[in-house]
Formats: structure tokens, sequence, C-alpha cells
């Protein structure tokens, strides 16, 4: 995904690349003492057992688990779990004579018995070998090339050992003892491996061999269902900071808890995000929201401090109605997030413009909470285009109760049909208004400000394609029935044109998730 990035931030983390300590500035701010409750929270944290083995002066070393070699059909994995065009690249690779694995969260997720989002190939050949091998293949990408193998529709990424090899090139500051009793193929593997972000993402899958490779205790760190940095966290996350975003993806998506260690310094490093340019901070966004586990993403990001760094609006809606850290109850927020989680999954993605929407909506309600009438009339219509008597008609025959615990629903009133009309618009006129202020920098920044303890941003990385995406959601029910659109029939989702942001399966998923929130089927 390539997206343009918007303005600088005004949240801004200043530290030499090796050192521990990082600091997001706060302006003043004037306002009542903060509902917010504190991240510092004391927490033992498991040390760092590092060992100098006699090798260069200091350079450090960690001791790494003693390395496996597991048989795949024993952990449950069979080469028909592989996707077709995935298989095609390995057999491709290995009829000529070359060696290929499969590495990183696709392992895991076999061994899991869980749909992988994708596979990642790595092999022996070089990547102009792995060119010539293909009709449809291009390398891409400069400082770490890989190749994008064209497949049945589908692009199947190869890396090269000889490519990945070269980021230890350099000088490192940390290092880990290699395995005992390895060859030579054992330490290109091992090398290969040490690069990925968490144990669980350092297993290597050789089909032909049937054999599972696990040099940095992975499995075992998949059967406590625990995400841990391949080495200590606070190198990695200063290493590369999008790591704490996929420790939180990770974790959402598999229920897994972060070792301690983890833990303590995704808290720590929150701001250091912000490093990230906003196109970066946007797919990482998106893949914790439109596949299947944006609930616990979003529980993850305010249990961390996260959330008031790159959802700020949320984040006070959190703080304002008394939602802490590690609450295990639900709100309106969370719940039209379950129910969309109910839709998706890894393999079956919405665009992104139904999350933004589901967002802004949230906002609109939590400002000025409406009639349950009134909300279920506004998605029909969006439902159906814009074709408000319609709406009207089968929200009336709706008997089901709506669900009370949320205050975002206002009693249920005695009102006529131009009066209903009447706040249906007034509520599109707010979702609009919200929509315009969370791509508003200043608007973004403010909405912490009456809680001082909170880190300032003024994050926004919705662009202007994504936001008029979002706003045509909503335009039909102003603009009237569009001309030309046709309502879906039945409740079969098409998952490829959802992803692809079909006006018609965008908008028949949003009215479905909130009217199942607001009249949910189970309600007692």
């Amino acid at each position: 995904m390539t997206i343009s990035g918007l303005n600088g931030f005004a949240c801004r983390s200043h530290f030499s690349l090796r050192l521990p300590i990082f600091h997001c500035i706060r302006k003043p701010r004037f306002g009542s003492v903060a509902a917010i409750e504190t991240l510092d929270e004391p927490e033992r944290i498991i040390d760092e057992k590092r060992h100098n083995l006699g090798g260069e002066v200091g350079r450090k070393y960690h001791k790494v688990p003693e390395w496996k070699k597991l048989n795949s059909k024993e952990l449950g994995i069979s080469t028909s779990m592989i996707a077709r065009p995935t298989r095609k690249v390995l057999n491709g690779l290995r009829q000529r004579g070359y060696e290929v694995y499969l590495v990183g969260g696709c392992v895991r997720d076999l061994i899991l018995k869980r749909i992988p989002k994708d596979f990642d190939v790595i092999t022996s050949a070089e990547l102009k070998e792995v060119a010539r091998a293909f009709s449809r293949c291009e390398i891409v990408g400069k400082r770490f090339p890989i190749c994008h193998v064209h497949v049945e529709g589908t692009i199947v990424e190869v890396s090269s050992f000889s490519t990945t090899g070269r980021k230890f090139s350099g000088d490192l500051s940390y290092d880990v003892q290699s395995p005992i009793d390895c060859d030579e193929k054992d330490y290109v593997r091992w090398r290969n491996c040490l690069q990925r972000d968490f144990t669980i993402n350092g297993l290597m899958f050789d089909p032909y061999a049937k054999l599972v490779y696990d040099y940095m205790g992975g499995l075992e760190d998949i059967r406590k269902a625990k995400v841990k940095t391949m080495i200590p966290a606070s190198t990695s996350f200063q290493d590369d900071c999008a790591r704490i975003l996929r420790a939180v993806r990770i974790a959402a998506r598999l229920g897994f808890r972060f070792s301690r260690e983890t833990a303590h310094f995704v808290k720590n490093f929150a701001c250091t995000i912000l490093r990230l340019d906003k196109g970066r901070l946007l797919m990482e966004m998106n893949y914790m929201l439109a596949y299947g586990s944006a609930e616990a993403s979003l529980r993850l990001l305010w249990k961390f401090g996260l959330l008031e760094v790159l959802l700020p609006i949320q984040a006070a809606y959190f703080v304002h109605h008394g939602f802490r850290r590690r609450d295990k109850r639900t709100n309106m927020l969370l719940s039209l997030f379950s129910n969309l989680d109910k839709l998706l999954a890894p393999d079956r993605p919405c665009h992104s413009s139904l999350w933004v929407g589901i967002l802004a909506f949230h906002k609109a309600l939590s400002d000025q909470p409406r009639d349950p009438l009134v909300v279920a009339i506004f998605c029909l219509a969006v439902h159906n285009g814009g074709d408000m008597s319609e709406a009207l008609n089968i929200a009336r025959r709706i008997n089901r109760p709506h669900d009370v615990r949320f205050d975002e629903l206002s009693e249920l009133g005695d009102k006529d049909t131009e009066a209903l009309s009447d706040e249906v618009m007034d509520l599109v006129v707010s979702i609009k208004r919200v929509l315009s202020m969370m791509t508003d920098e200043y608007y973004v920044s403010q909405a912490m400000a009456e809680y001082p303890q909170a880190p300032y941003s003024d994050l926004v990385f919705i662009p202007l394609p994504l936001y008029l995406k979002a706003c045509r959601i909503f335009d039909c029910i102003r603009q009237g029935t569009e001309k030309g659109f046709v309502p879906k029939q039945g409740s079969k989702i098409n998952y490829e044109m959802l992803a692809l942001g079909s006006m018609q399966e965008v908008r028949h998923t949003f009215a479905r998730i909130v009217f199942d929130t607001v009249y949910p089927l189970n309600l007692t």
C-alpha cells in the first residue's frame, strides 16, 4: 500500500538511536485535574541476561534457548494448508535445485490452524535467479530487495538468504550466542530467523523435508500464547518502532499476551511510533481494524497508552466514560467494532473507509445521543442508497428492544415522520463534521486537552482520498436516492468487493453493524 503522508506531527520523540529513554513533549494545557490513569505503573521487569563469551570487546551476548528441529506432521502441518499460488512458487524453485522454506508468521499460523494472511518464501537462490524462474516476476525494494512473483492473480513474496544476510553486515551493538551443534545451513537459517521481530515469527518450515526449525524458542512461546521480542525489547523497538504496533496487532489477532519485558517497553516507547510516516501508520491501523480483530486491538491500544497517540478522539471517549486500562466491560464503540469483527477475517478484510466511517458515526452519536429509531432509519437509509421513505416504513415496524446500556442512545420519543427525517439529516451533518475534524490537526490535538497527563498528539493519518471515500458512505441521505445505485439484496457479503471499497458492500456492511449494535439479537 502506498499512501502519501500529510504534514508533520506536533508530538515528537527525541532520542539517540541506542538510548533507552524517550520523551514525548507535552505542550502546556489548562483544564481540570486529569482523570486519566498513569502508564508508569510499577512492574518488575525480567532482567536481560547477557553473557560476555570472550568475543569482541564491548559486544553483548544473549544466550538463546536450545534449538529444535521438529516433524511438521507432528505439529499438524500438511502441504495442503499452503495456498496454491505459494505451492507453485515453492515447486518452481525446488525443481531448479534451490532450497526453499516458508518463514515468519505464516508458519506460526499453520501451527495454530489459522489461515495465514499471506505466505513468505525464502530461498537459497539469488533474486536474479528467482526472476529468471518465473515469467511474471519483478525485484522490488532498494535497501532490502525481494521478488514479487505473480501467480494466479496474487503476489507471492520471495526473499533470498544472500540478500537478507546483508542486514548483519554492519556492526551490531547487541548479539546472541549462536546455536550449539549446528552446521553451516543451520547457521544461515538461524541468522535469518534472528532478524524476525518476535520469537513466534522466527520459525522456518521446509515443506519437502517436512521439518520446522525453531532456533529461538518460538514454539514454546506459541504454547504459552506469548508475544516476545526476538532480541531485548528495548533494542528491538529502538531499531524499528513499527514493531510496537505489530506486537499489538499480533497479540490482538491471536489472543496472546505480551511477555513482561515486551509489555514494559511497549508502554514506555509508545510515543516513538510517531517516527513512522503517516502512510505507514494508516497501514498498521488498517491491519488492526480491518481484518477481524478490531475490538481486541482497540483494547490493547488503550491498555498500553497507544490510543491517545494514534486516536486521541477515541481515547478521550474512554477517559470520559471512566473506562480503565484493564477494563473488561464493553461500551458502544467497542460493541460496534466487535460486530465488525464478526463479519471479517484475515482473508476477508474490509476497505479502510468502513472503519473510518464507524469511528465518525460513533463520535457524532457520542457528542449528541439520538433516539434508537432515528439511528435505525439512518442505517437503513445508508443501506438502500438514501431512500428515506423506505427506511422510515421499515424502521417503524421494528419490534425488537434496543440496547439500553449505551449512553449514546437517548429515550424513545413520539416523533412524526418529518421530525424523524430532520433528526436523521442532522445526524448525517454531524458525522460529516466529525470526519472533517478527524482530519484537522488542531481539533485532534484538543481531544485530550483536559487531561494533562496524556501525551500531546495532533496526529492525522487519514489522507484526503480516504476522507472523501468515507464521506460518500453518507452523502446519499442528504442528496437523495443515488442514480443507478442498487441496494444489496440478501445478507451474503462479497468480500472481494468489500475490500476494494464497493459502495454497495461498504454501505450494506456499515448498516448491518450499526443495526446489530443498537438492536442486538441476543438482548435479554
